[in-house]
């Protein structure tokens, strides 16, 4: 997807980093815009949620200080794949086996295993410049189901699916250079780049469940069982303008395959039932309503689901003074906005699912609420 800054009321720097928008769109003013690595592609692979989590934290890492890191997002991949067979084996192929994933996923996976910078492990052998993954889960996924046909199974079966592993992303390093000093990945990530899992929160927000308090938040990718703090709406909303006019960025997890999410043209909105589009969009144009209870209903319908994850970085507003999320996408420089997507109040305040919020950017009375420290 795509996003450039409107230019006209941009800063020189933002006007160099991003291409024009067209001539027939509004022009935004940037408000906030958080530091941020450039705009990748996930191409033929289901791991946006590696992406833009993976992008939250190089975020961190410059705001912090740490430096600007071209970190590794199929190091955390296969780490998860290794996490998710040796679930998939103990309840019996009775759970999810696929690419997708979410943000907590490339949290808890530094956490455990570390992270390594990109030109260390890339993923990609034999000179190929694109991920493509189709073949990688089909085999891993193949691999599995046929062991699962035996009792016992055998006991060395990982040394089989790391060799899968191996052949389509390269063996992971257990030691590596960087700035003339000998890392592992576990000593990389909290040496050089100062992570540390307990710096992150994982919000959602839905009413079958007790507001402030967590819960396990009931979609397929979450094979791990992760927990969510549940808040309102209007708190979820407020959170995120909050942290981004703080200097935080957040990773969204987002229904995409509505209608009304644009890459093409780089705006995310929450136009009306039936009501017909003009081209170009005109980003005041009006938008459904939206409340917890629209929003829910969609959720538990399963109209609103868990289909991407991308890379909060900016807060934005029309001449009029709508507000827009500036998002970064992960499918490459696609788009009349290089990468970026300007996404609606509305539209994101119907189809988020979860959020994973730099702990920092939660003020004292959610704190409080939730009982963080």
């Amino acid at each position: 997807m795509k996003k450039t800054f409107f230019a006209a009321i941009l800063l020189t720097s933002a006007a160099a980093a991003f291409a024009q928008p067209p001539a027939d769109h509004n022009t935004f003013t940037i408000v906030k815009k958080v530091d941020h690595t450039s705009v990748k592609d996930q191409a033929h692979t289901g791991t946006c949620w590696s992406f833009s989590t993976t992008s939250l934290v190089e975020s961190q890492a410059m705001l912090a200080k740490a430096g600007v890191f071209d970190l590794s997002e199929m190091f955390t991949v296969r780490n998860i794949y290794t996490d998710k067979a040796r679930n998939y084996i103990l309840r019996q192929g009775k759970a999810q086996f696929s690419s997708g994933g979410l943000g907590n996923d490339v949290i808890n996976a530094m956490a455990r295993y570390g992270a390594v910078p990109e030109n260390v492990y890339s993923g990609l052998l034999l000179g190929k410049k694109q991920h493509d993954h189709r073949q990688l889960d089909v085999r891993l996924k193949s691999y599995l189901d046929s062991l699962l046909k035996y009792r016992p199974v055998p006991a060395n079966w990982m040394e089989g699916f790391q060799s899968i592993l191996d052949d389509h992303l390269g063996k992971a390093p257990e030691k590596f250079t960087y700035n003339e000093k000998v890392y592992t990945p576990q000593t990389f990530a909290s040496e050089v780049l100062k992570f540390k899992k307990d710096d992150y929160v994982f919000i959602t927000s839905f009413t079958h469940h007790p507001f402030y308090a967590p819960f396990i938040l009931e979609i397929p990718d979450n094979y791990g069982s992760e927990s969510y703090y549940n808040i309102p709406l209007n708190d979820m909303m407020s959170l995120v303008e909050l942290a981004i006019q703080k200097g935080y960025s957040v990773m969204w997890d987002a229904d995409v395959s509505n209608a009304n999410f644009k890459q093409a043209d780089g705006f995310a909105l929450n136009w009306n039932d039936g009501k017909k589009v003009s081209r170009p969009i005109d980003p005041d144009a009006e938008e459904g309503a939206y409340d917890q209870q629209v929003r829910q209903q969609l959720f538990e319908t399963l109209v609103t689901q868990d289909d991407h994850l991308m890379h909060l970085v900016g807060l934005e507003k029309t001449p009029a003074g709508k507000k827009f999320f500036l998002v970064k996408n992960s499918w490459g420089e696609e788009g009349p906005f290089k990468g970026y997507i300007n996404v609606s109040e509305a539209y994101f305040a119907i189809n988020t699912i979860s959020l994973v919020v730099p702990k920092a950017a939660l003020d004292n009375t959610l704190r409080a609420k939730l009982g963080l420290k």
